[in-house]
């Protein structure tokens, strides 16, 4: 994890990676990586990338207090742990474990997927114009990733 906070752990080996930022899209994504790591007896590493802007308030926080990275990025972890709680007690032969990485969502998934079986994202569907002015997460991730990628997309 060159680019990224050195404290993070070495993947399990095989495992299938699975970006979360919250959405139904990202429920989606990993129900698939779930589904799939269940079949192919992996593990899933459920990450979520973060900033300030988007960490919820850890739990020591109060007025005045400058809360240290670590402390933001423990709430992120246990939001995201909240988060997917139903998803993942649906596959309970699933090892999962949780990562919540300062960096941007690009970045972080596919640093962390370097060495993984898959990457597996979601996508909110946007085609057209506004997909191509937006960009989004799923294209790039697909373009940058060193491991195969799933985008898993809304049902329409």
């Amino acid at each position: 994890m060159s680019d990224l906070q050195p404290d993070q752990p070495p993947l399990p080996p095989n495992s299938i990676v699975v970006g979360h930022d919250g959405s139904e899209y990202s429920t989606r994504a990993l129900g698939a990586a779930l589904e799939l790591a269940g079949q192919l007896h992996a593990p899933v590493v459920v990450v979520r990338a973060w900033s300030i802007d988007s960490a919820p308030r850890p739990a020591n926080w109060e007025f005045g207090y400058v809360s240290s990275l670590e402390e933001y990025a423990e709430a992120v972890r246990t939001e995201l742990a909240r988060d997917v709680r139903a998803e993942v007690a649906r596959h309970p032969e699933v090892e999962v474990d949780y990562r919540a990485v300062y960096a941007s969502p690009v970045k972080c998934l596919v640093e962390i997927a370097r060495e993984a079986r898959m990457l597996v994202v979601g996508s909110r569907g946007r085609g057209g114009l506004a997909g191509m002015l937006l960009g989004s997460v799923s294209e790039q991730c697909v373009r940058h990733a060193k491991c195969p990628v799933l985008v898993v997309r809304p049902n329409t």
